[in-house]
Parts: C-alpha cells; structure tokens; sequence
C-alpha cells in the first residue's frame, strides 16, 4: 500500500503514528519532500473519482490511501483493511481536532 500525506496534515501524522505504533509496512509519500513527489500527487488528485468531493470542497485529498491493487481511498479503516490491519481504535488518534466557534 502506498500513502501520499503530508507533515502538515494532521490525519498524516495520526496515520504515522499508528503505522510506527503497529509495525507495519507501507510506502508513505511525503507529498512536500520534493518537486517530484508534489507533481506526482496532483495527477493522481486532480483526476481520479474518488476524489471528486474533495475538490468540490477544496480539500487537499490526504492521507491517500493506494491500494496495490489501483484501489484509492480516503478512509484509513477501508485502508488497514486492505492489508490485514483492524480499524483505529479512539485511543490511537493521538492529536485530536480543536473544534473552532
């Protein structure tokens, strides 16, 4: 499985954790490493289905989930699925989201 994500994303940085707390294999892409990688990831963004709703919204569409397969999801426990992983668990999610008034 491949993981496109950025440092800057918080989603990314759970993802890490857990993927470091478990143990377990995957190709993280850090989309912002490189010019390479940040033209890669649009071509993939820009034009696949999956991520229709996200451009609608303006979203940036990571983490990315790759499937070995060609399967892409936004959902990390259709994602752990794929390769044998059980779904997050609450106390896994170590930064939560700041709800802003």
């Amino acid at each position: 499985m491949k993981v496109y994500g950025a440092q800057i994303c918080i989603d990314c940085r759970n993802y890490k954790a857990i993927q470091k707390n478990r143990g377990f294999e995957a190709d993280y892409i850090e989309i912002t490493e490189d010019t390479g990688k940040l033209k890669e990831f649009p071509q993939i963004r820009d034009h696949d289905p999956v991520l229709a709703s996200v451009r609608e919204s303006g979203g940036i569409g990571i983490p990315l989930f790759v499937n070995e397969d060609g399967r892409k999801t936004l959902d990390i426990d259709e994602a752990f699925s794929w390769i044998g992983q059980p779904p997050v668990k609450e106390e896994e999610i170590l930064e939560k989201r700041v709800l802003q008034q």
